[in-house]
């Protein structure tokens, strides 16, 4: 079952692609977090979601959001795929315990073994304010997490 909105955001600690430890915790009063969980570094489909994100970073700077991407994938791929892409945001690695932020989340595939495409806005209290999980293959639609920024601000 995904994380519902009004309701806290499990915290974590994930490693990113330095292997440097971080936690949703440390932005808790400072900046808001977008969580986009996705199944696989180097995939048509979460390349161009991630490079949306990356293109339109301002968005996201505007509203005080600091934008977290989350897979299983190794720090090792997320580092090379991340370096290609050039993506301004951190890619955390929830590789072990395999998936254990992406279950907490509800935004796990269990047969496949991946996250799945699940998004979470997490105010500056650790408060979920929007929350979707798309199964595999399905698209999200940034508009809605635009609106979900704007809505922060009021």
């Amino acid at each position: 079952m995904a994380v519902g909105v009004g309701g806290p955001a499990p915290d974590f600690t994930l490693e990113d692609v330095h292997r440097r430890p971080v936690a949703l915790s440390s932005f808790r009063g400072e900046r808001n977090v977008l969580l986009v969980f996705f199944p696989f570094a180097f995939s048509g489909t979460c390349t161009g979601e991630l490079s949306r994100v990356r293109d339109e970073i301002a968005v996201y700077d505007d509203g005080n959001v600091q934008v977290l991407g989350v897979s299983v994938d190794t720090p090792y791929s997320l580092k090379v795929w991340s370096e290609q892409q050039g993506f301004p945001f951190p890619l955390l690695s929830d590789f072990w315990p395999h998936g254990e932020v992406a279950r907490a989340y509800g935004a796990f595939h269990e047969r496949a073994g991946v996250a799945t495409r699940g998004t979470f806005l997490v105010d500056t209290g650790g408060v979920v304010r929007f929350a979707e999980v798309r199964g595999p293959g399905e698209p999200r639609d940034q508009e809605t997490w635009k609106r979900a920024v704007a809505a922060l601000r009021g």
